[in-house]
């Protein structure tokens, strides 16, 4: 059998706001959600704007992955408001790997070896 297994960071992704600076998004200093696999939650009773969370996710499966050390994505974390007008950003941490499995994930299996050639 072979191992079909990869692993993909956990991501948490909080709220950077400014002292002093006009938010208009809504978020607050603390908030925060969290992505594990493609599972995104939040604690209960927080929100966020769902422009906010437009700008975020194109990033995340992105930020998910092992990147060399000189892509850009390893080293830039920090997202804008899409507001122009206001100062808060979101910023993604990875926080821990988690394996899966390919047949868990897929119905698509796996090309076999005589098909990668």
């Amino acid at each position: 059998m072979t191992d079909d297994s990869f692993e993909l960071f956990d991501l948490r992704v909080e709220a950077i706001i400014p002292k002093g600076r006009p938010i208009y998004c809504g978020a607050k200093a603390g908030d925060y959600f969290e992505l594990k696999g493609e599972m995104l939650s939040m604690p209960a009773g927080q929100g966020f704007s769902i422009y906010s969370l437009a700008a975020v996710l194109p990033l995340l499966a992105a930020k998910q992955r092992l990147t060399h050390p000189n892509d850009w994505m390893t080293s830039d974390a920090e997202i804008a408001c899409p507001d122009p007008n206001c100062a808060s950003r979101l910023r993604i941490v990875r926080v821990a790997k988690r394996r899966f499995s390919h047949a868990e994930t897929t119905a698509v299996p796996l090309p076999k070896e005589d098909d990668l050639t």
